[in-house]
């Protein structure tokens, strides 16, 4: 199984969803105690709404790729 790299923190909310949704398709799919191989790596929202705020879409553009970056350097195969 390859590792999965998520970008998550957009909403600690969401990315907790995102988190139980794919461990649960992983458990269906493979059965018994199966899990997801994954780095997450959760941004601060608000360093986002700051950007977003002040039209700094190069900072958002950024902040996602350092993001993507850290993931790769962690081992993520997909993301």
């Amino acid at each position: 199984m390859r590792k999965l790299g998520i970008i998550g923190g957009t909403s600690w909310s969401s990315t907790a969803l995102y988190y139980n949704h794919i461990n649960r398709a992983v458990a269906q799919r493979l059965g018994g105690f199966h899990s997801a191989r994954l780095v997450l790596e959760s941004v601060d929202f608000a360093d986002l709404i700051a950007l977003e705020d002040a039209n700094d879409w190069d900072g958002v553009a950024k902040l996602n790729i350092d993001a993507a970056q850290r993931l790769q350097a962690a081992g993520a195969e997909a993301c």
